[in-house]
């Protein structure tokens, strides 16, 4: 298993505990208030001398409907909480998984906005298990 399936995959399974929370590891195409989805971006290489590590962003994208964004804000708290437990996955040690950035803005224009979004990105830094 690669790092990005190994860190989203355990992301994923942390996110299941959020409670009314649709969780997906890609952009749904139905999906109903409020959810969440998991992305690994960018990877890089974070190997040593003698062994195999990888540097992954990973970003979760809550979505939300109302007028105000409380219960949003909310969720993505229990969000960063359920990620900062991920401890070991399948075939990864992760070193560390720090916070880089959040941002919640409004979604859609005009008369009938669709809602809130939320997104938090984290730097995971992860070193293959057979190397540690």
């Amino acid at each position: 298993m690669t790092a990005a399936e190994a860190i989203m995959t355990a992301a994923t399974a942390a996110l299941q505990a959020l409670e009314g929370v649709g969780v997906y590891d890609g952009a749904p195409l139905r999906a109903s208030f409020p959810y969440a989805v998991v992305d690994a971006g960018a990877e890089t290489d974070w190997s040593h001398k003698n062994g195999v590590g990888r540097e992954l962003r990973i970003a979760v994208t809550l979505r939300d409907g109302g007028e105000r964004p409380t219960r949003l804000r909310r969720l993505m708290g229990e969000a960063e909480a359920a990620l900062a437990a991920v401890a070991e996955m399948a075939g990864w040690h992760l070193v560390t998984l720090r916070h880089v950035r959040s941002r919640l803005v409004r979604e859609g224009r005009g008369a009938e906005p669709r809602g809130w979004m939320g997104v938090i990105e984290f730097r995971a830094r992860m070193l293959a298990l057979d190397t540690v």
